[in-house]
């Protein structure tokens, strides 16, 4: 019997090893998995996820854990493109989760980037490949979210094994998961042109930021008139969501029912629950606010109040 055991475990191996000659996989260096930059573009890319699918109570903690099975890489693509797929949501068996992989991926792939440069494939996202993932989501967000700040320059070296009849033979190599700022395309806009332009803003002298308030308020309270009400001090009226959530429904042509927020909020938790409303509607509406926090908000940060209104103030002024 345990001969018989030993020569069919033999007889796998065999067909793994055949099943894998010829093909070249590249695998992070334990050692390069504690770098630094990894860990901020990691950390960068699950915040922008988490932050994509808030409205959608979906949490990501690990790159490798959460996105092999094709939920997150789902809702995401249609999230970012409006792409609703005829594929199941939740897939539990492993060929499933392969089929909506397949489906998922063809998409991204056909908006991504040349053929020629996708460093990533179904069989690498399904086997929770780190280095493949991190590949991917560059891509998305290169594509989809152009003006987001990623980490610059990330590189990690890499082990490049490739299989063949004479035997394992591995290299070791560096692989560059993001772009330095100075490779950037002349195409490209530079970083002072792709900053906040409210960050740009509050550069400037006081009179002109002055000017831009001024004209952000007026916007509002010619809102507001027809409900009765009108700010005066900017900087802190928005801080309770209360009003921020009544603009935005007056905006965006509908009501926010009153049971779904706090009227008159006694506490910052409840001013915190209003803003955290407040902004996943204009998440919902299309409006990417990824450098604004709830808190921000409530605790009266000029620059992330500026930086909601004039979101708003940008989309509607022509209305």
């Amino acid at each position: 019997m345990e001969a018989d055991i030993f020569d069919h475990k033999k007889k796998e191996d065999a067909e793994d090893f055949e099943s894998f000659q010829g093909e070249k996989r590249k695998v992070i260096q334990p050692t390069a998995l504690k770098d630094p930059k990894l860990e901020k573009l990691k950390e960068a890319l699950v915040h922008w996820i988490n932050r994509t699918l808030k409205s959608e109570h979906i949490v990501v903690q690990s790159l490798e854990e959460d996105l092999y099975d094709g939920l997150v890489l789902h809702h995401m693509l249609s999230r970012l493109a409006n792409v609703h797929l005829d594929v199941e949501e939740i897939a539990l068996t492993s060929m499933a989760q392969v089929r909506k992989l397949e489906v998922v991926l063809e998409e991204l792939d056909r908006r991504l980037q040349d053929s020629s440069q996708i460093k990533w494939n179904i069989k690498l996202i399904h086997n929770k490949d780190l280095l493949a993932t991190i590949h991917l989501l560059v891509a998305m967000v290169r594509c989809f979210q152009p003006e987001l700040d990623l980490p610059v320059n990330v590189q990690v070296e890499v082990v490049v094994i490739e299989v063949s009849q004479s035997g394992i033979k591995s290299v070791v190599q560096t692989e560059v998961l993001t772009e330095e700022s100075s490779n950037v395309g002349s195409g490209s806009p530079s970083n002072t042109e792709r900053e906040d332009p409210i960050e740009q803003l509050l550069k400037l002298e006081a009179h002109k930021v002055n000017t831009v308030k001024k004209a952000i308020l007026h916007f509002v309270n010619q809102n507001m008139a027809s409900m009765g009400l009108q700010v005066a001090d900017m900087d802190k009226q928005f801080a309770d969501g209360v009003i921020l959530l009544l603009l935005i429904g007056q905006l965006e042509g509908f009501f926010v029912p009153l049971f779904e927020f706090y009227l008159t909020p006694v506490n910052d938790s409840e001013m915190l629950h209003n803003v955290t409303l407040a902004l996943d509607l204009l998440t919902d509406t299309g409006l990417q606010l990824s450098s604004v926090e709830p808190q921000d908000i409530v605790s009266q940060d000029v620059t992330a109040t500026l930086k909601v209104l004039y979101a708003l103030f940008t989309k509607h002024k022509q209305k």
